[in-house]
């Protein structure tokens, strides 16, 4: 039967590459938005439609604070797991999960980028 500690660090390693993923693509989102709003402002467009964008923007860059917080702890946690399994460190799942580990550092937040609430 197979290493119950392998599945946990499969399982940890997904939460932690879906999250990394989750925040780019939050943060290209707001990105796009800021351009869509730019367009939207030189065709003169309605303060409503503009106001409606402007909501939608402000959903998109409220979501990356949110998905940085839950990136730090699963980061933390795999990290943790990685650490008190490092018997495990020959094994295909743990070299994989040490590499999402180094990928997902990237997307961590800087100091002072999350303000708990």
């Amino acid at each position: 039967m197979a290493d119950p500690r392998i599945r946990t660090i499969k399982i940890k390693s997904g939460v932690v590459k879906r999250l990394a993923k989750e925040k780019i693509v939050y943060e290209r989102e707001a990105e796009a938005q800021k351009v869509r709003i730019e367009k939207l402002k030189e065709q003169g467009k309605d303060e409503y439609e503009l106001k409606k964008q402007d909501e939608v923007l402000n959903e998109s860059l409220m979501m990356i604070p949110d998905c940085q917080r839950r990136l730090l702890v699963a980061y933390e946690d795999l990290k943790n797991i990685l650490e008190t399994e490092k018997d495990l460190e020959q094994t295909e799942d743990y070299i994989a999960a040490q590499k999402i580990l180094n990928e997902a550092k990237l997307q961590l937040p800087k100091a002072g980028d999350i303000h708990m609430c």
